[in-house]
């Protein structure tokens, strides 16, 4: 596959030691780069000697050591930091092309001149370079490559093996659990839905294993017939296990032989004059027809396949990606990777589909719009990797080509409404800049809040937003820790975030913190400004606002003077207007204090962002609360887990009876040996 080069990813900045309201991507290599990198060796190409080169003067002295193998090669700039990524059929050949003069685009240009060392890796193959490529890419998100932004695994339907009344529930993550997995869905609404309709069809239980053994009676999902009750006997198990090979079948795509199967038993219920049992079957014939209904397409001789569409107008791409399993749709997923307007659909596809492979199962059909560049060899790797055959098609007629043609328009629909956000975000950033008199547009902005109920459960919240909207990867929550602040106090709990938040930017970011603020005929202009743009996504924030008056404001800067960054960090107070009305707020920025016309849209723009710290604050005190509420007092003692816990709650009921029990019923419980019955006893009873 040729390089390529693009925009950074707005998500390249390192976990914080707070937790992000997304998972974060994995950045260990996966088993088979793992496996290719204890197979071969990182060439030394004389660092020593290139030491004082740079830029194109540096490529040209390290091609004379580089041989005319397949391998991978890294490029890094003056701070160490991956510029580039590229795979090779031979590495001379391909990097001798950076050492020219001329000829090349302006980003690669860039490139070249950011350029400070380079290191090398041989493969056996170029399947190999393509594998291993494609992980480091994602690894280290290179600044100039194809970065899979928002790759966030995707939802699967699992029917658990593993217990003598299996399950069905979603799953995420490693398939490494024994059951049979369906998927992949476009998102977990879609596994949700169907899951509930899966529901009223099949009656099988979505309850963990736990709350399985320890049902006594029936539960609300049996009341209201969405559960066949295995876990009280109300259903014999092999009628049980009839349930789930039916919902088994189903999902494989035998839904019409499902489906006439129910038609019949109920047909032979009406005939019998059962009409409750017939009414049960029309009612989960109606649930499986509600299914097939919110699956859109469902396309004939497609059984498994991957349809890919790509869209590129205004500067910006659109990849569309459809998901068809066993002749059924799950459901679509649009990606927005940025790349240069004059880089050709073949190249952007091919690259993208070699990462969107590296860290999930690749079906046995793709089918694209376009011819890939290196088409042969993507299918080689990915064959390679799912260890069996993986096809890539371009349909020029028939079904396939009209799933194709329908990814397509939705790539372009969905384009479309992205160009018309980023005008408008890009607008507002120009009026924010305006309104507040920045120095320039703002490409980072961060808002703080804090929630909790009378101090209990104290959390705050830090939000992140950008050119392209609400940056949900940067997002922080912040434990209020210290035992000093009074409970309820606002002052103090924000002093604690803002001191814990740039602290650690000084200690991992200090190289990056902007100089004191200087007039906005210092902003950066031309290629500089492109620069600008091209990097990556900054650690400091160009503008901070605080949602409150000027105590906290005040609080807040007594904290950033005491770290020394008040003259590099903007904060402006968000406090609630008269009667806290929504249009009537007062911004506090340094000595002003004004209000914006009610109708002004970057007064709307910050209400949202204000909005949207309050929701994933309140939301982290929530689940803070809620995980404080369903704390079990054996939890905490050392030695008893899971199955232990399970025992003495069988046994005993509540957590406080076992508190109350004596050392001769402890120690009557199976599994609790005498030790572990003291251990129990002396945590509850004080005996001096």
């Amino acid at each position: 596959m040729p390089d390529t080069e693009f925009d950074p990813s707005d998500e390249s900045l390192d976990p914080e030691e707070e937790d992000r309201e997304t998972g974060g991507e994995d950045n260990r290599l996966s088993e088979e780069a793992t496996a290719l990198l204890s197979a071969i060796d990182w060439a030394d190409a004389g660092k020593a000697e290139t030491a004082e080169l740079e830029g194109a003067e540096l490529i040209a002295a390290l091609v004379k050591r580089l041989p005319n193998q397949p391998g991978v090669y890294r490029m890094f700039g003056a701070d160490g930091e991956v510029l580039y990524v590229g795979k090779a059929r031979s590495l001379k050949k391909r990097v001798s092309n950076y050492a020219r003069l001329g000829g090349h685009t302006q980003r690669i240009a860039r490139m070249i001149r950011l350029t400070r060392q380079m290191e090398f890796v041989t493969t056996r193959t170029e399947t190999e370079a393509l594998l291993l490529e494609a992980n480091l890419i994602k690894r280290l998100r290179p600044r100039f490559n194809v970065l899979l932004r928002d790759d966030k695994s995707f939802p699967y339907i699992l029917v658990t093996e593993d217990h003598q009344a299996p399950a069905i529930v979603k799953h995420r993550g490693a398939r490494n659990r024994k059951g049979s997995f369906f998927g992949p869905f476009a998102s977990a609404g879609a596994v949700d839905r169907t899951i509930n309709s899966l529901q009223r069809a099949f009656l099988l239980r979505t309850c963990t294993d736990s709350v399985f053994e320890s049902r006594s009676r029936p539960c609300l999902l049996h009341q209201i017939k969405r559960c066949a009750g295995p876990c009280t006997n109300e259903i014999p198990e092999e009628d049980y296990r009839d349930l789930v090979k039916q919902a088994k079948g189903f999902l494989s795509g035998r839904s019409g032989q499902v489906k006439e199967a129910m038609a019949k038993e109920m047909s032979r219920a009406s005939d019998d004059l059962d009409f409750e049992r017939a009414a049960l079957y029309r009612d989960r014939i109606a649930a499986l027809s509600h299914v097939s209904s919110h699956q859109g397409i469902n396309p004939q001789g497609v059984e498994e396949a991957d349809v890919f569409a790509i869209h590129q107008e205004g500067g910006l791409t659109c990849v569309q990606v459809f998901f068809f399993r066993t002749g059924q749709n799950w459901g679509n997923r649009a990606y927005f990777p940025k790349a240069d307007p004059s880089l050709e659909p073949e190249s952007l596809l091919g690259a993208f589909i070699a990462q969107f492979y590296d860290d999930k199962p690749a079906p046995r059909l793709i089918l694209t719009p376009v011819d890939l560049d290196d088409e042969a060899l993507l299918a080689e790797a990915l064959s390679l990797k799912a260890e069996r055959k993986v096809r890539i098609e371009t349909p020029s007629r028939g079904v396939k080509r009209d799933l194709v043609d329908h990814a397509r328009s939705n790539a372009k629909e969905a384009l479309g409404r992205k160009l018309a956000e980023t005008s408008s975000q890009a607008r507002l950033l120009q009026g924010l800049k305006e309104t507040f008199d920045l120095d320039r547009v703002p490409r980072r902005i961060e808002v703080y809040d804090n929630s909790h109920i009378m101090g209990t459960n104290a959390v705050g919240g830090m939000i992140v937003a950008g050119p392209e909207g609400f940056v949900k990867s940067q997002y922080r929550k912040f434990n209020i820790k210290s035992t000093e602040i009074t409970p309820g106090d606002d002052f103090g709990m924000m002093k604690e975030v803002i001191s814990r938040r740039f602290s650690r930017l000084l200690k991992d970011h200090a190289d990056e913190a902007p100089g004191a603020r200087g007039p906005a005929e210092n902003a950066p202009e031309g290629d500089e400004a492109e620069e600008a743009a091209d990097a990556p996504f900054p650690a400091w924030p160009d503008l901070v606002f605080i949602d409150g008056g000027k105590g906290q404001i005040s609080a807040v800067r007594s904290i950033l003077d005491e770290l020394g960054i008040a003259d590099k960090v903007l904060t402006i107070g968000v406090a609630k207007g008269v009667d806290r009305d929504a249009g009537r707020e007062r911004f506090i920025q340094g000595t002003r204090d004004f209000t914006l016309p009610p109708r002004d849209p970057v007064l709307y723009f910050v209400q949202r962002l204000r909005d949207e710290a309050h929701r994933f604050a309140i939301g982290t005190h929530r689940a803070k609360r809620k995980k404080e509420l369903v704390k079990n007092p054996l939890d905490e003692i050392a030695g008893i887990g899971p199955s232990r816990k399970r025992a003495l709650l069988q046994h005993f009921g509540t957590a406080k009876a076992v508190s109350r029990a004596g050392l001769p019923d402890l120690r009557a419980v199976e599994g609790i040996s005498e030790t572990i019955a003291k251990l129990v006893y002396d945590h509850f009873h004080d005996n001096g």
